[in-house]
């Protein structure tokens, strides 16, 4: 069997960093996103692994691992209609807004 672009199982990697990682709010925020997600069954964990292995090596690879949450949850909500592109398009035109206004002031 093959390995897919996302399976390292084995393989020599180098050392693991042991560093404690600090969270960024949004990381925090993914995480209760994913939870309230799966809590109400919009998805379960098998489906949330299939979508991150699904992004493709070159979007996998570019991404951090909450970037990668935030993606394959995005995925999963317009595949089940949770969600609209318009829907995500405008909220996401309101954050950039919204953003840039904190920025300048």
């Amino acid at each position: 069997m093959d390995r897919r672009f996302h399976d390292f199982g084995g393989q020599d990697a180098g050392p693991v960093p042991c560093a404690e990682h600090v969270y960024e709010p949004w990381e925090k925020r993914m995480d209760a996103i994913r939870g309230l997600c799966a809590q109400r069954g919009l998805f379960t964990t098998d489906e949330l692994r299939r979508s991150i292995e699904d992004l493709g090596p070159g979007v996998y690879d570019k991404l951090g691992y909450y970037e990668r949450w935030c993606a394959a949850v995005t995925n999963l909500l317009l595949q089940k209609r949770v969600i609209t592109v318009d829907e995500l398009g405008r909220r996401m035109a309101k954050v950039e807004e919204e953003w840039t206004g904190a920025r300048c002031r």
